[in-house]
């Protein structure tokens, strides 16, 4: 057995030539390579120990998947519009950090389509060689990016359009109990842009033509390491159970898979120490 001990992030995840995705769980100062232990059992320990992803401070209680009270109220990112791109008020002069604004919300930002089980609605910053983490985080087996905008602002606007046509949440639940029938996302963004027509003239007399561009790229197929899906999901709670253990059957979005049917969203339990063990 291997023994890992350390505050966990967020799991790193990569795709392959074959958009098959590669997961590493950050614990103190090393990575864990997860693909290679599905198949094999794991035993995790919270030892009763939270620090904040930001400030490292120690706190009782996490807040947005890791974040301390302070960094909670402080912080840029941790502000309501980064849920409500709609909301973004760099402009209005009232971002709680401009640098980050700046370097965060007036780049340009990409509105795509996605398949997690059911179809959804939802905004990027990166589409890297194809694929978005943001769209290995929500479990997508299919992704589209339709339009590439000016900023977050817009982007929130042109989302906020489409969610009056189609959802903008992914049920976790529904994306982690099993491989999702095929969509024609192609089809769904021709409906979907037919039916934001004015929506998407009234944003650009705003803000200009250059405003918004639509895409013309392929749906992207994902894949994950996934050797069983859950016939019913239990969702693990480690603050209440303080401990698992069990056999990893498989990864999704940031989910672990295990066998009698449970899983845990380890992005949850950023910034908390942990005690790991593996084959």
């Amino acid at each position: 057995m291997t023994l890992f001990q350390g505050n966990i992030r967020k799991m790193h995840v990569t795709t392959d030539q074959d958009n098959v995705a590669h997961y590493q769980l950050p614990i103190g100062e090393q990575l864990i390579d997860m693909n290679p232990l599905i198949g094999t059992p794991i035993k995790v320990a919270f030892n009763q120990e939270i620090h904040c992803i930001h400030c490292q401070a120690k706190t009782k209680k996490s807040f947005n998947q890791g974040y301390c009270y302070r960094c909670l109220s402080t912080l840029a990112q941790c502000d309501s519009c980064i849920m409500r791109p709609e909301l973004c008020h760099y402009e209005a002069g009232t971002c709680r950090d401009p640098s980050w604004g700046e370097a965060n919300c007036l780049s340009d930002h990409f509105v795509y389509l996605a398949n997690t089980g059911t179809l959804k609605v939802g905004i990027t910053r990166h589409v890297t060689e194809q694929v978005s983490s943001r769209w290995l985080d929500q479990g997508a087996t299919q992704a589209m990016a339709i339009m590439r905008v000016q900023n977050r602002l817009t982007s929130g606007l042109v989302e906020t359009a489409l969610k009056e046509h189609i959802g903008d949440k992914t049920n976790w639940r529904t994306m982690l109990k099993g491989q999702p029938e095929k969509a024609d996302l192609q089809a769904l963004k021709d409906n979907l842009l037919e039916q934001i027509e004015g929506e998407m003239d009234e944003i650009t007399d705003e803000y200009g033509f250059q405003a918004i561009e639509i895409l013309d790229l392929p749906a992207v197929d994902i894949h994950f390491p996934v050797s069983q899906y859950p016939d019913k999901v239990k969702s693990i709670n480690l603050e209440k159970e303080g401990e698992f253990s069990g056999t990893l059957l498989g990864i999704k979005g940031q989910y672990w898979l295990l066998d009698g049917d449970r899983v845990i969203n380890m992005r949850k339990y950023s910034g908390y120490k942990l005690s790991i063990e593996t084959q």
